[in-house]
């Protein structure tokens, strides 16, 4: 009998990216269950507006009379404080040029600033759907347990008020950034040769179970990797005040915040007619090509009434602002997209970049595979682990009989 010692494989790796290796599986291991659950409520974010118009289809749509005419927003909004028991003052209107669309009043008040749950931190968030030609309420609900507003405040901070919710989330999104990276990394074919093409670009659906999970776990992951970076970077954004600022700063080549412009009301001048529907048929002329009008009714003696016209149907970033004298319903101000330089309009557009909102359905489908993926690189990844660590702990033969 001899013994023959097992053959030792060089490892042909440089240091660095041994080290790069061994921080990706550590690293993944660490952020995982928190990577999974920003993918699974990203997912089912991303098409929020979609199930939620189909759900609710009676209620958000309505029929468009022969002749539309719409009942004074003043005499919506009474409507719409009556339908909340007359205790509740509505703080921000939604109203839509899509014909057949109701408008929405809301109401919100917070809680404890410093409660540690979400749901402690809201006094009432609720909303009122009416139908803009009858002044008929289609609807009365309460936001404070919406189900994608819940979903979104999961997405947030796990439904922690307190700063630490947003904290995990945040460096969990910077060392799910460094994962993207590195795993790139790892990724790469050494050349472009078939054998090597295919096991990069392609998943072998037909091999067993441990391979076709290799697979999913690389090749799926180099698919949607630009998509999670830039999905990652923009809840950056969000989860940190640095980050924000820094990326005004490169955005708009400056340190220094653009200027605020502050009108007043004038409490001595008084009119007959109300000056809050002054106001808003104001706004729809003064607005070209919008899809949706929100005014908010001035609160405090001084405070103006504002108008905010959207040029998208769903999206946030392009807009345009008014403000009015809420005793005369003068315009005092206004401030266009246009007017925005490149920090303020990026960090405007975040939020639709984010949800993939910016790039309109495509984009919101993007987001949702993207997302779906996301969720199972810590499964995946994770089966691998724990295929090469239960390889590792079969007995090796110690020698040969001759």
């Amino acid at each position: 009998m001899t013994l023959t010692k097992p053959v030792q494989k060089k490892n042909k790796k440089s240091r660095l990216r041994r080290i790069s290796d061994w921080l990706h599986l550590w690293l993944g291991i660490a952020s995982g269950l928190v990577v999974f659950h920003l993918g699974v409520t990203g997912c089912i974010f991303a098409f929020q507006k979609e199930i939620t118009e189909f759900i609710h289809s009676k209620q958000i749509f309505v029929d468009v009379p022969v002749n539309p005419k719409t009942v004074p927003l003043s005499t919506l909004t009474a409507t719409a404080e009556k339908a909340l028991g007359g205790k509740k003052k509505v703080s921000f209107i939604n109203t839509y040029t899509q014909a057949d669309r109701a408008w929405e009043f809301g109401t919100y008040k917070p809680g404890d600033a410093k409660a540690f749950w979400y749901f402690d931190s809201i006094d009432y968030y609720d909303m009122v759907l009416i139908n803009p030609y009858t002044g008929k309420v289609t609807e009365v609900s309460d936001y404070k347990y919406e189900f994608f507003g819940i979903i979104k405040m999961l997405h947030w901070s796990f439904l922690i008020n307190h700063p630490i919710g947003q904290q995990v989330i945040g460096w969990a999104t910077i060392i799910f950034v460094f994962l993207l990276i590195s795993g790139i990394v790892m990724w790469w074919p050494k050349n472009l040769k078939k054998s090597n093409f295919d096991k990069s670009f392609k998943v072998k659906w037909k091999a067993k179970f441990k391979r076709v999970n290799y697979d999913l776990h690389n090749v799926l992951g180099f698919y949607v990797m630009m998509i999670c970076l830039v999905l990652a970077l923009t809840g950056l954004v969000w989860a940190f005040q640095w980050f924000q600022a820094s990326v005004y700063v490169v955005a708009s080549g400056s340190t220094t915040p653009p200027a605020q412009r502050i009108v007043k009301s004038d409490s001595t001048q008084k009119i007959k007619a109300i000056p809050f529907d002054i106001a808003f048929e104001t706004a729809k002329k003064s607005f070209k090509d919008i899809k949706r009008i929100g005014m908010s009714p001035a609160e405090g003696t001084s405070a103006t009434i504002y108008a905010t016209g959207y040029k998208g149907e769903e999206t946030y970033w392009n807009f345009d602002v008014l403000q009015f004298d809420q005793y005369t319903g003068k315009l005092l101000d206004r401030k266009n997209q246009a007017d925005k330089n490149r920090g303020e309009a990026l960090i405007g557009m975040n939020y639709d970049i984010h949800v993939g909102a910016i790039l309109g359905l495509p984009g919101k489908i993007l987001a949702f595979f993207a997302s779906l993926i996301a969720a199972s690189l810590p499964i995946t990844g994770f089966i691998i682990w724990w295929g090469k660590k239960k390889k590792k702990e079969k007995p090796r033969a110690c020698g040969n009989l001759v």
